[in-house]
């Protein structure tokens, strides 16, 4: 019986974007099915104390010269973006409202490309509406959906579940009730999907 995969991430991640270029061929090689869990990264922060690499100077620094290493050796596009960190609420709220969707990859596709490969400010509504429409989606549209309460809760709720399980930061990943953080523990997550 295959297993399943559970990917916890946030667009404004470059280490979830990363993971997100890997998942299709990881759920080739292991016949495991990924479910693709939208949080807020800046709420799993604030509940575990948790930051960002990018507070640290050093960190940050020696983080963004890692993520380039994986980046050739996956032979994706990063490109680090100026704006980098970015509040990515709206963002993240949209990706639950089309999570389950047919619009869901095509969704994800559009934020993380203008994210990481087009280097956008994606905090700022204008430009985020310019890229929805390049995309093929009505940005109004998109709005909406964010501004549902039922969005907003869903997003809120999946954020609480992570922290629950013990995520700290993004992106985790699960197989079973083990669990993966970061992108370079993609070795480890296919080989428990495989076992």
């Amino acid at each position: 019986m295959s297993k399943t995969i559970e990917f916890y991430f946030d667009v404004g991640s470059p280490a979830s974007y990363l993971a997100w270029t890997q998942l299709d061929a990881l759920a080739e090689r292991t016949g495991a099915r990924i479910e693709l869990k939208p949080i807020l990264l800046g709420g799993v922060f604030m509940a575990t104390g948790n930051s960002s690499p990018a507070t640290v100077p050093a960190k940050g620094a020696h983080s963004r010269i890692d993520m380039q290493r994986y980046a050739q050796r996956y032979g994706v596009t990063l490109n680090q973006n100026p704006f980098f960190p970015i509040n990515t609420l709206q963002l993240m709220r949209g990706a639950a409202a089309y999570q389950g969707t047919a619009d869901f990859d095509r969704y994800l596709q559009t934020i993380f490309t203008a994210m990481w490969i087009d280097e956008l400010d994606m905090g700022q509504p204008e430009i985020v509406g310019k890229v929805l429409a390049k995309g093929g989606f009505d940005p109004a549209e998109v709005m909406a959906k964010v501004s549902d309460p039922a969005v907003k809760e869903q997003l809120k709720a999946t954020t609480e579940e992570a922290v629950k399980r013990g995520v700290f930061g993004a992106p985790t990943f699960f197989v079973g009730d083990e669990m993966f953080f970061g992108q370079d523990r993609l070795d480890w997550v296919e080989a428990a999907a495989k076992a």
